[in-house]
C-alpha cells in the first residue's frame, strides 16, 4: 500500500496559472512515485518539503533539479501553564466576526508585502501574485473551517488591527498558523498578546501542546516564542521542482 502524500493544489494553480502539486513530507521510499505522479498529472511545479536531517534525500533532489526555496523551523510548547495576559490599553482580543474577513485581508496585505516566503524566493513566480497568496490565505481562514478552526483579531475601537489564525492538528496539537499586525500598530506588544490568546484557545480545545513555524531567517518572531516558553522542535526544507525544464 502506497504511503505517498501528494496532491494537486487548485489554489496555487488558480493563483499562478500553472498546474501545481504539493507534498509536505517527501520521503526516500516514495520519491520516485511522487515524481511519476507529477508527470502523469502534467504538473509543472512541485512544492515539496522534507526534513533537514535527511541529507541523502536532499542531495538526490538537488541532482534532479529541485531548488531550495526556504527553511522552516518549528517550535513547540506545553500548555499546562500560560503566562498572564496583560492589558493593552483598550485593545480587545476576540474571535473574528462575519464580514470582517476583508479587514483581515487588508492587514495581511500590509504585513506580508514582500515577505520572504518560498513563493517569493522563486524568481519564476510573479511577486505581486506571491503577495496575494497571504491575502487569500487570511480570507480563507476567516470563512472556511477547512483552513482554520479559529481566527482571533486584535480589536481597537471596533476595527481589527491584528489577527491570528489557529487550527487543531490531526496529531492532537494546536497550531498557530498565520499572524499579522498592521504596520501602524506594530511595536505595541500585539503579536505577543495574539500568541498568548492563541495558546489559551488551544488549551480550551483540550490541546496539551501548541506548535508554530516560520522561516529560519525570521528571527523577530522566534525571539518572542522563546520568551513565551516555546522550544525549537524540528525543521524542514521547502523545494520547488519545475518539470518543463527536464
Amino acid at each position: 500500500m502506497s504511503s505517498l502524500a501528494i496532491s494537486l493544489s487548485s489554489i496555487d494553480e488558480e493563483r499562478f496559472g500553472i498546474r501545481t502539486a504539493r507534498t509536505d513530507r517527501l520521503e526516500p521510499h516514495s520519491y520516485s512515485e511522487a515524481l511519476e505522479y507529477c508527470r502523469s498529472k502534467d504538473v509543472r511545479l512541485l512544492i515539496a518539503r522534507c526534513p533537514t536531517t535527511d541529507m541523502p534525500l536532499v542531495h538526490r533532489m538537488e541532482q534532479d533539479g529541485f531548488e531550495l526555496m526556504d527553511t522552516l523551523v518549528y517550535y513547540r510548547r506545553k500548555l499546562a501553564t500560560i503566562p498572564e495576559i496583560g492589558d493593552l490599553d483598550g485593545i480587545v482580543i476576540r474571535p473574528v466576526r462575519l464580514g470582517e474577513e476583508h479587514l483581515v485581508e487588508e492587514i495581511a496585505a500590509e504585513s506580508f508585502r514582500g515577505y520572504s516566503s518560498h513563493y517569493h524566493a522563486d524568481p519564476r513566480l510573479d511577486v505581486t501574485l506571491c503577495d496575494a497568496a497571504y491575502r487569500s490565505w487570511a480570507v480563507r481562514s476567516c470563512v472556511s473551517r477547512e483552513v482554520a478552526d479559529q481566527v482571533l483579531v486584535a480589536d481597537c475601537e471596533g476595527r481589527p488591527i491584528g489577527f491570528a489564525t489557529l487550527r487543531l492538528r490531526p496529531d492532537g496539537d494546536g497550531e498557530g498558523v498565520l499572524f499579522g499586525v498592521a504596520p501602524a500598530a506594530q511595536g505595541r506588544g500585539l503579536y505577543s498578546q495574539l500568541m498568548l490568546h492563541g495558546m489559551k484557545w488551544c488549551r480550551s480545545q483540550d490541546r496539551r501542546w501548541m506548535i508554530v513555524s516560520t522561516q529560519v531567517s525570521n528571527l523577530a518572531v522566534q525571539k518572542v516564542w522563546v520568551r513565551l516558553g516555546f522550544e525549537a522542535s524540528s525543521s524542514c526544507y521547502t523545494f520547488h521542482k519545475w518539470f518543463q525544464d527536464d
